[in-house]
């Protein structure tokens, strides 16, 4: 069931609502907590029920390692510890890499079957990531007194966030499901988690659909082999960069605009990473739970920044290597996660040789678009579905008219050994619309309020809170009549675009 289709807009989402608050009102808080975990296991599987023995196998493995960890002496918890991450890293390996493994060993020499009927469970590698991190904060800190089945069961698939993020920890949402207030249907409650919900259903439908028409034909063409010039590579990475943005900051807040309306803020995940200054600034805004999980569980566990620069810059690549697996079983996710690495030791270099002449906005600005540049040639091994249909694009995109080779006379052959082509036309009057229009998306990513500063009074998330950037009004919401009109014609139009329904993006990690 997906956030943007019929069912759940209009059926699942308020029959669940309704239900929580009325059980809470006749039976109290326990029953509205049973009736949160039966809705979220019945929004799992709805894709496939036969995965729910799966999260629900996973949620009694990690319950029961938990509270033994809580439990035991030091050593003992440290064996338990490693059973428990084991078994779930097997159980993620299994399903999202065994294919992916066998697969590579096959055309090594290894006479191994092929695993092609695996199927990938939809939102395993969240939930998996979830559990990994509360039993290392269980082994590390156990909390005062152990978590009740109902009460871990939720903080696992609460439907919100439980298919695709944000990463939550045990101590940021169980607490909220033990407060009173929690359970009392509020009204401000309501137009804050509708707004934002609406705000996001937006950018998936009304921005990120239209440009997946952009990007997709063109991608497809280059894993069919088809020639494509400069201005169509271009195109379609520029479509595709602006489709997954929109596509995971409106899944980032319709997760806690649902969460708001029963009451949860969960945590940012998402802070306009488009205006990142550089590759550090970028992972502290974008998939802001994951880069979190990736630095705590793994980034510092390896050594971090303790160990002088050499073993950093090491730790720094294994960390995103392992982070690119994560997205997906294969090379290309490897090796986006390893571009980002050279991407972010390049940074860390750079910032020790000293600080640097300030260029005010200008500077910026250069400082923007060079991230911008740096993230958009990353996201086409993101995107594409093969090596080879990557390294099409790439040369698609260095590839200039034959006119212009002639007016470029010898440093033609220069260029040509860069690995630059000519073939092609000139830009022709349709493709000016494009031209203007790159670079107006651009300054509107840059200038306009994000959905978290346009709420920002509202508080509606944990944590780290958005970059509000140069001194200047913003419009703040408020539960005014302007603001309801305003969101109405907007629930409107996204209601009209229902029937181009199409999954989010992180859904396939």
């Amino acid at each position: 069931m997906l956030f943007n289709s019929v069912p759940f807009l209009f059926g699942f989402l308020p029959a669940t609502l309704l239900l929580f608050y009325l059980a809470a009102r006749w039976q109290g808080a326990r029953a509205a907590l049973g009736v949160l975990v039966l809705a979220s296991l019945f929004f799992y599987g709805w894709w496939e029920p036969a995965f729910l023995w799966l999260i629900l196998g996973s949620v009694g493995f990690n319950l029961l390692i938990g509270r033994s960890l809580r439990a035991r002496p030091a050593r003992s918890g440290r064996a338990l510890l490693t059973i428990g991450v084991s078994g779930n890293l097997a159980l993620l390996g299994w399903f999202k890499y065994a294919g992916f493994l066998s697969l590579n060993l096959r055309h090594m020499g290894f006479g191994l079957p092929e695993l092609v009927d695996i199927t990938l469970p939809i939102g395993i590698s969240f939930y998996t990531f979830q559990q990994i991190a509360y039993l290392v904060d269980v082994y590390r800190a156990p909390p005062h007194r152990p978590y009740r089945a109902l009460d871990y069961s939720l903080f696992v698939v609460f439907f919100p966030q439980l298919i695709a993020g944000p990463i939550v920890h045990h101590r940021q949402v169980l607490p909220q499901f033990a407060r009173a207030s929690t359970f009392s249907p509020q009204a401000r409650n309501v137009a804050i988690g509708l707004s934002i919900f609406m705000l996001g259903l937006g950018k998936k439908l009304l921005i990120a659909d239209p440009m997946a028409t952009q990007a997709t034909p063109i991608f497809e063409a280059a894993e069919a082999g088809m020639r494509l010039d400069a201005l169509d590579a271009w195109r379609g990475t520029l479509a595709y960069s602006l489709q997954l943005y929109f596509d995971f900051s409106g899944y980032s807040d319709m997760a806690i605009g649902l969460a708001r309306l029963f009451g949860i803020r969960l945590p940012l995940n998402f802070d306009a990473p488009y205006r990142a200054r550089n590759i550090i600034d970028f992972w502290r805004r974008w998939h802001i739970t994951l880069s979190h999980f990736l630095r705590d569980y793994l980034y510092i566990p390896l050594g971090g920044n303790r160990q002088g620069p050499w073993r950093r810059h090491v730790n720094l690549m294994i960390t995103m290597l392992l982070g690119g697996l994560w997205h997906g079983a294969s090379w290309n996710f490897v090796l986006w996660g390893g571009l980002h690495g050279l991407y972010l030791v390049i940074n860390h270099l750079w910032q020790r040789l000293g600080p640097r002449p300030r260029f005010g906005a200008l500077g910026l600005a250069c400082s923007r678009l060079l991230t911008l540049f740096a993230v958009c040639m990353a996201w086409v091994l993101f995107r594409a579905e093969t090596f080879d249909g990557a390294m099409a694009m790439y040369a698609a995109m260095l590839t200039l008219p034959p006119a212009v080779g002639e007016l470029l006379g010898p440093v033609a052959p220069v260029l040509t050994a860069l690995g630059f082509n000519y073939y092609g036309g000139w830009i022709g009057p349709e493709d000016y619309q494009l031209m203007l229009a790159l670079p107006l998306g651009i300054a509107l990513l840059w200038l306009l309020p994000t959905t978290q500063q346009i709420m920002r009074r509202a508080r509606p998330a944990l944590g780290v809170w958005p970059h509000l950037g140069p001194r200047r009004p913003l419009p703040y919401w408020a539960p005014t009549p302007a603001w309801g009109v305003a969101l109405g014609l907007l629930a409107t139009a996204n209601i009209l675009c229902l029937h181009r329904v199409s999954e989010f993006l992180y859904f396939q990690f």
